[in-house]
């Protein structure tokens, strides 16, 4: 089943969690791929920026792709506008990642529905940073 707006935010997810791959990390400070990437590695999580046009974020190696990727990856954290997302899954998908996370504001069913028969989690227009911020509160 997708998950476009649950009730309770995804503990599961968010506490099995160990490494995330952030798609669309922005250089720019005041965006909010930077605000959740920077968030995320305060937080003690393994955070792999994904931007092709950038070679380093905040310290980290920037990669061009999730397959570029030298380490597995929990979560793919996606942002990207809802019409570009489906190859983003299928990277996700090659690369055996648990979780696919389109941020707030990102929807794209045909990826979601693609994702799931994988055996991904999938979750859909929520913030990630919001929902962990909530979790341990």
């Amino acid at each position: 089943m997708i998950s476009i707006q649950p009730a309770v935010p995804h503990a599961e997810i968010i506490d099995s969690m160990t490494s995330v791959a952030v798609v669309g990390f922005s250089p720019k400070e005041n965006r909010p791929s930077h605000i959740v990437g920077k968030y995320l590695m305060d937080a003690g999580f393994a955070v792999y920026p994904v931007n092709p046009g950038v070679s380093e974020i905040l310290g980290q190696v920037c990669y061009p792709d999730l397959a570029s990727i030298p380490h597995p990856v929990d979560v793919v954290d996606i942002f990207r506008r809802s019409e570009d997302v489906l190859p983003v899954v299928q990277a996700a998908i090659a690369v055996g990642a648990g979780t696919v996370w389109m941020q707030q504001g990102i929807v794209n069913t045909e990826a979601a529905v693609l994702a799931e028969k994988a055996g991904l989690k999938v979750v859909m227009d929520r913030c990630i940073k919001i929902d962990h911020a909530n979790l341990n509160a």
